[in-house]
């Protein structure tokens, strides 16, 4: 009696052991997986724009241009537009010209009329009726026409334009107008969700939105533009791009476009930059920039690495204005300029920007990178003026050079010569040596007869002696870079290493 239930124990266990997967290894539970956790919500539903138009709208205009022409009279010798659509479909081609007729004597001419012209956007700056709006809006128009969100409408005065930046000012003759507020433009994120209120083709108080896409975007001389996808089309240009606190951080400038409508890619003036032209704008009618005198390049990733600069920052000095302040400081072509009072020059497109932000008479500092060297130079800044860039110039012995022996350099495929007097003097350039044949290897890079050699790698030029020298010093297995005149700029040219 007792026997059986051990012989119900010892079956059950002969049975969990055949059961088992490995005979003899016991078996266990794998614990359980810690449930994964969640990442939080960074973003949280779409935004309401419905509180920033209340806030914002009043301050927005809509801006027409009128032009002044004399009108037609029945016997002017000109058709109307359904005349001519008729002459083209009947006869193939466009009517003849009439003769005019001439205004009889001691008849009154008739006065001018006002078309239309053209539509744009632009807002409220001050209550005291100062509107900002873009240059190409306004240029070349004979009238301006303001019309408020209440339907108001005034003829406008220009008070000034900037064509660098595309910035203009209005004023019309109201007082208590609702101001848009102005945001901080470094604060703006790329992401962020930014709004844009203006007339495209026309039609007025027309909303439409989207994110930063890009800060800094260069595409103009004097300014860094915020890229965005806010649709934007023609009339938008001289709107307000604002920010969900209901700022405005730009003026809606540009699009890209293939077809002349909006494709996704818009472009807004920074409203810092615009508000300093402003300024001056209200203040003198003109904005006034500093000058240095110098043209100026990108530096590319090769040339950086052939003059052993740790990147392919600041920028390269194609050509230097005699007697301007940059060649008063020392400042020579094929030089990097890698900052400017103190601060950094990252692109080309910095120096520009911060030398006209520096007003003429101003003292400051340049700092250039020459053949290996970092060099700090006293700068003092002139006023830009509009100049028209002369035509470029051949040195005298690429047209007819002068009998001397040359030198051949039979592993790059050049033939140099000593520059003359004459020639340094009419090219006004103290060394280098003139190209007299390229090929092979230099003029697959862009060597041409007639170029003057300046420098080779980091060693300055002098004479066709020199010139050899620093050649038989270079690594031919290592991109040579050679600091090239052509003209009256300067360029470097990089030949590649010897296969």
């Amino acid at each position: 009696m007792k026997s059986e239930p051990i012989a119900v124990i010892r079956n059950a266990c002969l049975a969990l052991f055949l059961a088992s997967p490995l005979m003899g290894a016991p078996t266990y539970a794998a614990p359980a997986a810690a449930p994964k956790a969640e990442a939080p919500l960074v973003v949280r539903g779409l935004p309401d724009f419905a509180d920033l138009v209340d806030l914002v709208g009043p301050s927005v205009v809509n801006i027409r241009t009128v032009e002044r022409v004399l009108p037609r009279s029945s016997d002017d010798g000109e058709m109307d537009d359904d005349m001519r659509e008729l002459f083209r479909r009947f006869f193939g081609g466009p009517p003849p010209e009439l003769p005019r007729s001439k205004p009889k004597r001691g008849e009154q001419q008739t006065p001018e009329r006002e078309v239309p012209r053209g539509v744009g956007s632009g807002f409220i700056i001050s209550p005291d009726g100062y509107v900002m709006t873009n240059a190409h809006v306004i240029e070349h128009a004979d009238g301006v026409i303001v019309t408020l969100d209440d339907q108001r409408e005034f003829k406008a005065k220009v008070v000034g334009t900037d064509r660098r930046t595309d910035v203009a000012v209005l004023k019309i003759d109201a007082t208590h107008l609702p101001a848009a507020r102005i945001g901080d433009v470094s604060k703006l994120r790329v992401g962020e969700w930014v709004m844009a209120i203006g007339s495209p083709f026309d039609l007025d108080n027309t909303v439409t939105a989207g994110i930063v896409s890009a800060k800094h975007r260069d595409t103009g001389e004097y300014l860094p533009f915020i890229q965005t996808d806010v649709a934007v089309n023609p009339g938008n240009s001289g709107g307000p791009l604002i920010n969900m606190r209901g700022e405005v951080v730009g003026i809606n400038s540009q699009i890209y476009s293939r077809s002349g409508g909006f494709m996704g890619i818009s472009f807004a003036i920074p409203i810092d930059e615009a508000m300093r032209v402003g300024e001056q704008l209200k203040a003198t009618g003109h904005v006034t920039r500093g000058r240095i005198g110098v043209r100026i390049d990108r530096v590319s990733r090769e040339v950086a690495e052939s003059m052993g600069l740790s990147a392919p920052k600041g920028a390269l000095v194609r050509n230097v204005e005699p007697g301007s302040p940059a060649a008063i400081a020392g400042v020579e072509p094929g030089d990097i300029v890698i900052a400017f009072g103190g601060k950094p020059v990252d692109s080309a497109t910095d120096l520009p920007r911060m030398v006209g932000a520096t007003a003429p008479g101003a003292h400051s500092t340049i700092d250039v990178f020459r053949r290996g060297k970092t060099h700090k130079l006293k700068v003092v800044v002139a006023e830009l003026e509009p100049q028209a860039a002369g035509p470029g110039r051949r040195p005298a012995a690429a047209r007819s050079a002068p009998e001397s022996k040359p030198s051949a350099s039979q592993s790059f495929g050049l033939t140099v010569m000593d520059l003359t007097a004459e020639q340094r003097s009419e090219l006004k350039i103290p060394n280098g040596v003139l190209v007299q044949a390229a090929n092979g290897a230099a003029a697959g890079a862009g060597v041409r007869k007639g170029d003057v050699i300046l420098a080779v790698g980091n060693s300055k030029i002098e004479d066709v002696h020199q010139f050899d020298s620093a050649l038989a010093k270079l690594d031919r297995t290592k991109v040579t870079n050679m600091l090239v005149q052509r003209d009256d700029m300067v360029q470097y040219i990089l030949v590649p290493p010897k296969g």
